[in-house]
C-alpha cells in the first residue's frame, strides 16, 4: 500500500488559511496539480498513493472527477476568505496514477473547473501523465482540443524484461506511435524513464535512451530506481527473488544518460530532468523545486501556499466521504517556519542548473563552497557569478553536496 502521510499539525474542517499565506501573493505564481489516483495495474515498484478497481471498494471511478471539481470549488472559496486576490493558474498537471485511464471528457471537466475557478494564464502550462497503452489518436486530439498544451508518457524502458521486472504492461513498439499521435494532435511530448531495475545492464539501458532519443522529444525525465519499504519489489530483494540495485551501476546510467542527451542537444535542468531547450522545460515541476504556490486536489494531493503545506487524506474512500459532507479534505498541515523554509531553499534550488544564490547560504554553508569546487562538486565559475552550480560529480553526490551547504 502507499506510504503513510506525514505526521503535522490537524488541517482546519473549513479549510481555511492564515492570511500570512497573502503576503508576497503577487510576487510567486500559482500552479494546480490534480492526481487521478486510479491505476489498470499497481506495479511492484510503485509506492504512489494509486489503487486498482479491486482496492476502492465502494467508490466509483465514474463519480471521482464531480468529487475533484467539488474540491476545486471548495478551494477557490477559501483563497476567497483567504484575501488572496484571483490569480491565474500558470500550470496545470493532471498525475497519478493514470490520468487517461478517466474519458477525456472528465479531464476537459476537471480543466474547465480549473478554468472557472482561477482563470487559465494565456501561456499555461496543462500537463497529463499518461501510460502508451491508455490513449489512443482520437484521445489526444480531444485533449488539445480541451486545452490540454504537453502529454508525459511513463516509457521507463524499450527492453521487455526489464518493463516485466518493473510490471508495466504496456508494450515497448507502441511508443514510437504514441508519440507520433501527440505531436500529430499539437501537443508538446516528454518520456519518462527509469534506470537500475534488477537485472538491466548498462547496454539494456543504453537501448532505451536510444529509442527514446529517436523520438525527438522535447523533453526527457530519467529517474534511479529507488525500492521503497512496503512494496511488492521490496518483498522481492528481501526474499532474494530479485537483486537489490547496484548504487555503482546506477552513477554509470546516469553518466551514461547525461553523455548521450548532451551529445543529442539536451541540457540538463534539474538532477533528473532534461529539456531541448528552456522553453520545454517542465514549468509545472520548476515551480515546486522554486518555491511558489500550487493547490493539490485529490486523494493525497500535497499543497503549498505562502509558506503553509497540507495534504489531503489518502484513500479515495474518505476522500468521497469528506467531499460529500462538505468539509476540507485536508489530513494535516504544517507552516514552515524561517529555517525550514531556508532548509528548502538550499535542497531544491541547488538541483537546478540555474543554481541556488550563495546569498540563501548562512556562514557555514557560504564556506563549505572552497572545498565543493576543490572537489569538483560545484562549478567554480558559477560560484564566482554567486551561484551553486552543481557539476556532474556533484549532481551525483547531491545530496551530500546539500549537507555541506547546510552545515551537516
Amino acid at each position: 500500500m502507499p506510504s503513510a502521510l506525514p505526521i503535522a499539525d490537524p488541517a482546519p474542517a473549513d479549510g481555511l488559511l492564515p492570511s500570512s499565506v497573502t503576503d508576497g501573493w503577487s510576487e510567486r505564481d500559482f500552479g494546480v496539480y490534480v492526481h487521478v489516483p486510479f491505476c489498470r495495474v499497481r506495479c511492484g515498484y510503485c509506492d504512489f498513493n494509486t489503487y486498482t478497481a479491486g482496492e476502492v471498494r465502494g467508490v466509483k471511478q465514474s463519480d471521482y472527477a464531480g468529487q475533484a471539481i467539488a474540491e476545486i470549488h471548495r478551494a477557490g472559496e477559501i483563497l476567497a476568505a483567504t484575501g488572496a486576490d484571483p490569480r491565474p493558474a500558470t500550470t496545470v498537471f493532471f498525475g497519478g496514477g493514470t490520468p487517461t485511464l478517466l474519458p477525456v471528457a472528465q479531464l476537459a471537466q476537471l480543466l474547465s473547473a480549473v478554468r472557472d475557478g482561477w482563470g487559465l494564464a494565456p501561456d499555461a502550462e496543462v500537463t497529463t501523465e499518461a501510460n502508451p497503452d491508455s490513449v489512443t489518436a482520437e484521445s489526444l486530439h480531444e485533449l488539445a482540443a480541451a486545452g490540454f498544451t504537453r502529454v508525459s508518457f511513463g516509457m521507463q524502458s524499450a527492453v521487455p524484461h526489464v518493463l516485466a521486472t518493473l510490471e508495466r504492461t504496456h508494450d515497448p513498439a507502441r511508443v514510437p506511435l504514441v508519440v507520433q499521435w501527440a505531436r500529430a494532435a499539437g501537443l508538446q511530448v516528454s518520456l519518462d524513464l527509469i534506470y537500475g531495475t534488477p537485472g538491466e545492464s548498462l547496454d539494456d539501458w543504453r537501448a532505451s535512451l536510444e529509442m527514446a532519443l529517436a523520438q525527438h522529444p522535447d523533453h526527457l525525465s530519467a529517474y534511479a530506481l529507488i525500492v521503497e519499504t512496503g512494496t511488492k519489489m521490496a518483498r522481492q530483494i528481501a526474499r532474494g527473488e530479485i537483486a537489490q540495485p547496484d548504487d555503482d551501476l546506477q552513477a554509470d546510467m546516469y553518466e551514461l544518460a547525461d553523455a548521450l542527451l548532451t551529445e543529442a542537444g539536451y541540457d540538463w535542468y534539474e538532477l533528473s530532468n532534461w529539456a531541448t531547450d528552456a522553453g520545454h522545460r517542465s514549468r509545472h515541476n520548476l515551480a515546486y523545486w522554486t518555491g511558489q504556490d500550487w493547490w493539490g486536489v485529490g486523494p493525497g494531493a500535497h499543497s503549498h501556499v505562502g509558506g503553509v503545506r497540507w495534504w489531503n487524506v489518502k484513500h479515495p474512500a474518505a476522500y468521497a466521504e469528506r467531499i460529500a459532507a462538505g468539509v476540507s479534505p485536508a489530513a494535516g498541515r504544517e507552516t514552515l517556519d524561517a529555517a525550514t523554509r531556508r532548509m528548502e531553499t538550499v535542497l531544491l534550488s541547488s538541483r537546478v542548473s540555474d543554481g541556488l544564490p550563495i546569498s540563501e547560504l548562512d556562514l557555514p554553508g557560504r564556506g563549505s563552497i572552497a572545498g565543493l569546487i576543490a572537489d569538483g562538486l560545484v562549478d567554480g565559475r558559477a560560484a564566482l557569478g554567486g551561484l551553486v552550480v552543481l557539476t556532474l560529480a556533484g549532481r551525483l553526490l547531491a545530496d551530500a553536496v546539500v549537507r555541506r551547504l547546510l552545515g551537516d
